[in-house]
């Protein structure tokens, strides 16, 4: 997740695991593996006890681009039906939030893509060929290439991962040092760290990615509207194997959004009173610009001023019901057959499919387009070709 600061004002008291308490409960997303981390003078991604996670708005122009990348594939009045199709890929956007003490301080509040697992095993891996958007000044071109040569070639960057390790009940962490280290002789090995749990190779896991990740590369080699750089996968997969029983009172506000629709004001203010649930703009700015009008507007280096006004209903919001059965499911190769060796050696009780998710994460560099995006969809082949090498195992 793309770094932000905390917001305005002293933090509240700590809580009773020792993380520093923000506003109104937030505390600061402990499994974060990519981007800023908490720490002195700056904050990751918040995490908000209603299920959704608050990441601050970045300086123009990024930060008012991913806005509005946001605002335009979540709008109410969206008739177009690659963003509709596209929403099933991100995160849920559930609208702008501020604090009362700092209003100019805004944040996109979005779906905890973590939150319904117990031990979530999370790895973020950027995406493309290009990890630098068709604007950038020969300096960050050259800053972004030495990051890590090897992109154009291998497509993919793991940014960071944290595993759960069953045997000893903790977490593995790797950085953004460990995933540029990685070649193309040992990016199979690398990525592979992230699916064995300290015991075995998690197969399950590894298949319900990549049937999650070809769904995401039949979007792509469908659409000429947008290009994405700079732009993640979000990993996630349950390393516990306990199941973990909801409780019927456990209702957040992303829960009740997906059961019943845009939410009414006073359910909002249930679950967060600095939710702003605000009519027409005051100052004449409006969060809902369309990517074209954006695009024009950075390529003239236009700084956007903070919005003040806006609107929290997103529109309808689908739901993923899960998993359908296998063979409703198309699959390249010979994967189906591999899923059906995995699913055979797994305990008994257990041979299903494992619970996982894979979401685009990272819109600041999202520009509009009339070509297939053939980077983004050069790193996903790639990476799903690794991941099926892993089924080899």
């Amino acid at each position: 997740w793309s770094p932000f600061v905390a917001a305005k004002g002293p933090p509240s008291p700590s809580s009773p695991e020792g993380a520093p308490r923000f506003l109104h409960g937030c505390v600061p997303l402990s499994h974060q593996v990519a981007g800023h981390m908490y720490g002195k003078d700056k904050v990751g991604i918040l995490q908000h006890p209603d299920g959704t996670v608050l990441k601050q708005l970045q300086p123009p122009p990024r930060g008012p681009r991913e806005l509005d990348f946001y605002s335009t594939v979540f709008a109410a009045d969206c008739g177009d039906t690659v963003l509709l199709e596209l929403r099933k890929y991100l995160p849920k956007y559930y609208g702008i939030w501020s604090p009362p003490t700092a209003p100019n301080d805004l944040y996109l509040k979005l779906e905890d893509v973590t939150h319904k697992f117990h031990k979530p095993c999370i790895m973020d891996v950027k995406i493309g060929q290009k990890s630098y958007d068709p604007f950038a000044s020969s300096e960050k071109i050259e800053q972004q290439v030495s990051k890590y040569p090897l992109m154009e070639e291998i497509g993919f960057l793991v940014l960071g991962m944290r595993v759960y390790h069953t045997h000893s009940d903790s977490y593995e962490t790797h950085n953004q040092h460990y995933g540029r280290s990685l070649t193309k002789e040992t990016i199979k090995d690398g990525i592979s760290k992230f699916f064995h749990n300290g015991f075995c190779l998690r197969k399950d896991a590894v298949a319900a990615s990549i049937q999650k990740i070809e769904k995401i590369l039949q979007w792509f080699e469908n659409q000429k509207q947008l290009s994405f750089y700079a732009s993640s996968l979000l990993f996630v997969y349950e390393g516990s194997s306990q199941p973990v029983a909801v409780k019927p009172s456990d209702r957040t506000l992303a829960g009740m959004f997906l059961s019943k629709g845009p939410l009414a004001d006073t359910d909002v203010l249930e679950f967060n009173n600095n939710f702003r649930v605000l009519g027409a703009p005051a100052n004449g700015t409006t969060v809902g610009k369309s990517l074209s009008k954006m695009y024009a507007r950075h390529r003239r280096m236009h700084s956007k001023k903070p919005h003040s006004q806006v609107s929290l209903k997103a529109g309808s919001m689908e739901h993923d019901s899960g998993w359908k059965s296998m063979s409703q499911e198309h699959l390249n190769g010979n994967v189906l057959s591999q899923l059906e060796t995995v699913l055979c050696h797994l305990p008994a009780g257990c041979q299903e499919m494992a619970s996982v998710e894979v979401r685009m994460i990272d819109f600041a560099h999202v520009f509009p387009s009339n070509t297939v995006d053939e980077g983004y969809v050069y790193g996903l082949k790639h990476l799903m070709k690794v991941l099926r090498s892993l089924l080899d195992c």
